[in-house]
């Protein structure tokens, strides 16, 4: 059950760590809509311990060094995110997105010992003279929640088309327990049934994604839609408290019940 006086939007919170995660799509091998990748967050994890979620984590000095190197003329933090993105997605499930030219599963692994090896993209790129697509990084959402008592997060999202990148994916046996391909619609019933846990941000995410049923739908729908700062608060709806973000963010739910809230 959840501390109803935690949610919402408080002027004492904890600063927010500035971070991205990104929706990675793939065909179905069935025929069936785009699936997208999920990781199933350790249970030890202070943050979303066991939820699945989308790749992603912190933005690292190291990627504000590297973002500030690529002069691309979109927004600095916007570049870091970027970049923070594809290095987490690299380190935490093998998969290289966000280049330019193919990438084989052979370089897509020896590109991840190297990273979790140096803790830093720029080198990786470097020696293997690889160059960021920040434009195959289309800017989905922005969620920043101002609750007590967890963690907060800055949170940039992301859409990308695995296209031509290395399919094999490989948990990292630390933050992660579990990685899996569903479509929006499976991962949402998943969670109905009480097979993956996910926290609101997540599950807010899913039901806008099961909109599309591939990667060029959900990003015509993502350049069509300005990207807005959501920062959910609590309103009454019928004498029940409802956690509730903006109703013209894109979401096609804005809001849930309190008492059924998961959080991180």
């Amino acid at each position: 059950m959840n501390d109803i006086d935690d949610l919402g939007v408080h002027d004492d919170a904890p600063p927010a760590i500035p971070a991205a995660t990104v929706v990675i799509y793939r065909h179905d091998p069935a025929g069936g809509p785009a699936q997208i990748l999920m990781v199933e967050r350790s249970a030890s994890m202070s943050f979303a311990g066991g939820a699945a979620v989308f790749p992603g984590g912190r933005i690292d000095p190291a990627d504000h060094d590297l973002a500030a190197k690529l002069g691309s003329g979109l927004d600095a933090m916007d570049v870091a995110a970027r970049v923070a993105a594809v290095r987490e997605t690299l380190e935490e499930t093998g998969l290289a997105i966000g280049l330019s030219g193919p990438v084989s599963a052979a370089d897509a692994r020896a590109a991840r010992k190297q990273l979790l090896d140096v803790g830093a993209l720029e080198p990786v790129l470097a020696e293997r003279g690889w160059e960021l697509d920040l434009s195959a990084l289309v800017p989905f959402a922005r969620w920043l929640p101002r609750h007590k008592g967890i963690k907060v997060f800055d949170t940039r999202f992301y859409l990308a088309d695995l296209g031509t990148g290395a399919v094999e994916i490989e948990v990292d046996a630390t933050e992660n327990t579990h990685l899996f391909w569903a479509s929006a619609a499976e991962a949402l019933r998943l969670a109905g049934e009480g097979r993956i846990s996910v926290i609101f941000p997540t599950r807010r995410n899913l039901e806008r994604l099961a909109q599309f049923d591939d990667f060029a739908a959900a990003r015509t729908h993502a350049i069509e839609t300005p990207v807005v700062t959501i920062t959910p608060w609590i309103e009454e709806r019928d004498g029940a408290k409802w956690l509730t973000i903006p109703s013209d963010a894109g979401y096609p739910c804005n809001g849930e019940p309190v008492e059924t809230v998961a959080r991180g």
